[in-house]
């Protein structure tokens, strides 16, 4: 006969997630089908485990949500530094940035995801951080090839709207994924564009 009670089990899947599991499972559910779409029942079936272990780690979805958010700001600043603040050639760390946003990777698609919702107070704050952050990085960029402020900032704009766009047509099957013949020369048509200055 086991020793498995209720009261075990939660406690043995207590030690077994971590706040950070639920918070990577929140922004996996998010990515897929949208923040309207976090809800404690389907992260834990994602996750394996009861509901209940949920609240050892979080009073509620908002404080998971908010948490969520900080972790996926916290690695896009992390992976913005590596792209944009490396110690590359400006035009190598631009066409870098555009090659790496081409791709459709996890935190693109939290991205598109948290565009739909740029009114969310949970959001939109993060949104407009990370936003700003990421032109502020490309605008940097363009300076040190030789624009002047202004320019570099219109130019950071114009790059980083064809990234947003971007990702809304890839959504869409509008432009050719990474896997097809079609991908990289359309990448390159992208840099020589808005890069090449």
């Amino acid at each position: 006969m086991s020793n498995s009670t209720p009261a075990n089990r939660s406690s043995t899947e207590r030690n077994r997630l971590t706040p950070a599991d639920w918070e990577q499972a929140a922004l996996e559910l998010i990515a897929e089908k949208g923040i309207s779409a976090l809800a404690v029942e389907p992260l834990a079936r994602r996750l394996g485990i009861t509901k209940g272990s949920f609240y050892w780690h979080f009073p509620g979805k908002h404080e998971l949500l908010e948490r969520a958010l900080e972790r996926w700001e916290n690695q896009d600043r992390y992976h913005l530094k590596l792209a944009l603040g490396a110690d590359l050639a400006p035009a190598e760390r631009l066409s870098q940035f555009v090659w790496r946003t081409s791709r459709q990777t996890l935190t693109h698609r939290i991205y598109t995801a948290l565009c739909a919702a740029p009114n969310d107070s949970r959001v939109g704050p993060v949104l407009k951080r990370v936003t700003s952050r990421r032109i502020q990085q490309l605008g940097a960029a363009f300076e040190e090839l030789g624009l002047d402020a202004h320019a570099a900032r219109q130019r950071a704009n114009l790059v980083y709207s064809s990234y947003v766009g971007y990702l809304q047509l890839q959504a869409q099957g509008l432009v050719p994924d990474r896997d097809e013949p079609e991908f990289d020369s359309y990448v390159q048509h992208v840099i020589e564009t808005l890069v090449d200055v």
